[in-house]
C-alpha cells in the first residue's frame, strides 16, 4: 500500500492516470473511497492524487485537535513531497474549505479549484436553518454504497475504538471553523467552479454567496442531492467537473 512520510505521518495516498495534475481532497469523516466515482471517470484525463488526511481513511491520526490551517499545511507538505509544483484541485466539504483556503493563502500551488459542499463559517448551522433541512430530510435519500462508520471501522490504522476521538476533534473543528470572510474571496483570481446539492445542509444561498464572492466564478447546483453530492449523484458532479476543467484548455 503506497504511504509517504509527511512532517512524521505515514500517510495513505494513491495516485492514477497520466496528464495534468488533479488533486482531491477529501470531506471530514471520509476516505479516499468516497471519490470512487470521481476517480474512475478523472483518471481517464489526468494524473489523479488523492490523499488521506491525519485521522482519517488509512492515515493514523496525530496528537493535537484539527484544524483547517493544518489540512492546507498537509496538502502543501504532500505536494512538495510529489514535486507537484500546481494542480487542478477538487476538494469536498472539509476539502472544499481546505481549496478556498489554498486559493487564498497559496494560489500559485493551484490552477483551478472546485469547491464542493463548502461553507465559510460555522454559523449557517444555526436554527434559522433546521427547520428547512428538517424538511427536505424527509425527501427521500439516493443509497449510499458504503456506510462512512464501516469505512472508517474498516481502514483505520487507529482502530474502530478511535472513532469517538475522531468524530470529537472534528466536532470541535466544525462549530469553531472556519471564519473566512466572503471579501476576502474577491482576491481569488483562479478558475472556480462552487457547486453543492440542492438539498445540502449547508445552504443554497451560502453556496451562492461563495460563488458571487470569488470573480468569474461558475456555481453549479445539483437537484436532488443532500450533502454526499458526489456520491448520490455522481453522473451530474462528473460531468461538471470535466466540462470545467475541460474549458481550461
Amino acid at each position: 500500500m503506497p504511504y509517504i512520510d509527511l512532517a512524521g505521518i505515514a500517510t495513505y495516498y494513491e495516485q492514477h492516470g497520466v496528464g495534468e495534475p488533479v488533486l482531491l481532497l477529501h470531506g471530514g469523516y471520509c476516505s479516499i473511497e468516497t471519490w470512487q466515482a470521481q476517480i474512475d471517470v478523472l483518471t481517464t484525463s489526468y494524473q489523479v492524487h488523492a490523499p488521506e488526511r491525519p485521522g482519517q481513511g488509512r492515515t493514523a491520526d496525530r496528537p493535537g485537535p484539527m484544524t483547517y490551517q493544518s489540512m492546507v499545511d498537509d496538502t502543501l507538505s504532500y505536494l512538495d513531497a510529489m514535486g507537484v509544483e500546481s494542480a487542478h484541485v477538487v476538494g469536498f466539504s472539509d476539502g472544499a474549505i481546505t481549496g478556498l483556503l489554498l486559493a487564498l493563502q497559496h494560489p500559485g500551488r493551484l490552477r483551478s479549484l472546485v469547491a464542493i459542499s463548502a461553507n465559510l463559517n460555522p454559523s449557517i448551522f444555526d436554527d434559522e436553518h433546521d427547520a428547512e433541512q428538517e424538511q427536505s430530510d424527509e425527501q427521500p435519500q439516493a443509497a449510499e454504497p458504503d456506510d462512512e462508520d464501516e469505512a472508517y471501522a474498516r481502514l483505520s490504522p487507529d482502530g474502530p475504538g478511535y472513532r469517538d476521538v475522531i468524530l470529537e476533534k472534528l466536532l470541535a473543528m466544525w462549530t469553531s471553523e472556519p471564519q473566512i470572510d466572503p471579501a476576502e474571496l474577491a482576491t481569488v483570481q483562479l478558475p472556480t467552479l462552487i457547486l453543492a446539492g440542492d438539498r445540502d445542509t449547508i445552504p443554497t444561498a451560502h453556496t451562492a454567496e461563495i460563488a458571487k464572492a470569488i470573480p468569474g466564478a461558475q456555481l453549479c447546483i445539483v437537484p436532488d442531492a443532500g450533502h454526499l453530492v458526489i456520491r448520490e449523484r455522481p453522473l451530474q458532479v462528473n460531468r461538471a467537473i470535466e466540462e470545467f476543467l475541460g474549458a481550461l484548455g
